[in-house]
């Protein structure tokens, strides 16, 4: 008898704090993405592997809100990402290093977060829809290319998304996104360095600039990010980028450019891209992207022209399948490298290097 009561006590609460809080909301998400692709120079060797977070990232999260009334909400979001094939997290990274910040909304003021979050760069131009990895097969159509001796910090090539488009996070950071005004959105961001007596060191700033009528967008982006270790100099890396896209019927097309700068040796990579997509019916739809590159002479006046290209049928609203390919080509003297090719042997060994994949794609 006192279980049941102590049962009933605690259904009770349950329903007065879910009727005190109707206007709140917590949703569970997740992105799955797995598959076989086959890499024709793998430091100088052919290879066929299982891979997966290719088509769209392997994420878990959960993100709410709560009404505070007066046309505010509280907002919350925590994203996790993982490797599919194995379970684990990816390689140096934690519970929510994806995401994991905490805000507030308002109708008429803007949002305001702190936490772990995306800087403009991918915020304003990825998520604005002017990316043509978005519609030719995402993560191995991203930028990387034969500039590894453009150095980044914390890279694993040195080049590997040298943009920050793949979903780049900045630490400790507090961003403003202000409000719709006449089709204009306008943000800013800043990243704490956390340093003992010195505000400047380590931190990160970016700023994005957004436009959207009907089926017509543009954006532009800056992320400068220094990278602060003891004893050793203060290293800089600036992006920045313009973007474009436009949707008529059943086609979508866009185009980008971005810039990267390393203030240590002082390498720089530019790109311009642009990609269209054609939906044949509701489930099926093709893409293509096609990539120019090009670096100064710390990365040995390298360029590359890269081509990518999906086709994708749906198998319900949730799931897809899907074949894609990729190919570079360097220019002489260049190894390429198609973003996510990050082994050590990851780099072809002569200027061509070209990827086919087939894989399955599902969300939550």
């Amino acid at each position: 008898m006192k279980k049941t009561q102590i049962a009933l006590a605690i259904l009770a609460g349950t329903l007065m704090s879910t009727a005190a809080h109707a206007q709140s909301s917590v949703t569970l998400f997740g992105l799955m993405d797995t598959g076989v692709t086959y890499v024709s120079n793998q430091g100088g060797k052919h290879n066929v592997k299982m891979d997966d977070g290719v088509n769209g990232p392997n994420l878990w999260g959960m993100r709410g809100a709560e009404d505070l009334g007066g046309g505010t909400k509280a907002i919350f979001e925590l994203v996790n990402q993982y490797q599919l094939n194995n379970g684990q997290f990816m390689p140096n990274s934690s519970l929510f290093s994806r995401l994991s910040y905490v805000g507030l909304v308002n109708d008429r003021l803007g949002k305001f977060t702190l936490g772990n979050q995306y800087d403009f760069m991918t915020d304003s131009l990825f998520t604005g829809g002017n990316d043509p990895a978005d519609v030719s097969g995402h993560f191995y159509a991203f930028r990387a290319g034969p500039f590894q001796k453009l150095a980044l910090p914390q890279n694993p090539t040195g080049a590997f998304d040298w943009d920050r488009m793949a979903g780049a996070s900045l630490n400790n950071s507090v961003k403003y996104l202000s409000p719709v005004f006449g089709g204009f959105s306008a943000g800013a961001m800043y990243g704490f360095g956390n340093v003992a007596g010195s505000v400047g060191a380590g931190n990160a700033t970016s700023f994005g600039l957004n436009y959207a009528a009907n089926s017509f967008g543009a954006n532009a982006a800056y992320t400068n990010v220094k990278y602060y270790t003891a004893g050793a100099p203060q290293v800089s890396v600036r992006n920045w980028g313009l973007g474009a896209h436009y949707r008529f019927g059943a086609w979508f097309t866009n185009a980008l450019f971005t810039t990267v700068h390393n203030s240590l040796n002082g390498g720089s990579v530019y790109e311009g891209s642009v990609g269209v997509q054609y939906r044949f019916t509701p489930a099926l739809a093709t893409g293509a992207s096609y990539m120019y590159m090009k670096g100064n002479s710390v990365v040995d006046n390298n360029h590359a022209n890269q081509a990518a290209a999906i086709v994708d049928y749906s198998l319900s609203k949730r799931t897809s399948v899907y074949v894609m390919g990729v190919y570079q080509r360097a220019s002489s003297g260049g190894f390429a490298q198609i973003n996510g090719m990050n082994s050590a042997d990851g780099a072809s060994s002569g200027q061509t290097q070209a990827i086919a994949r087939v894989g399955l794609h599902t969300h939550f």
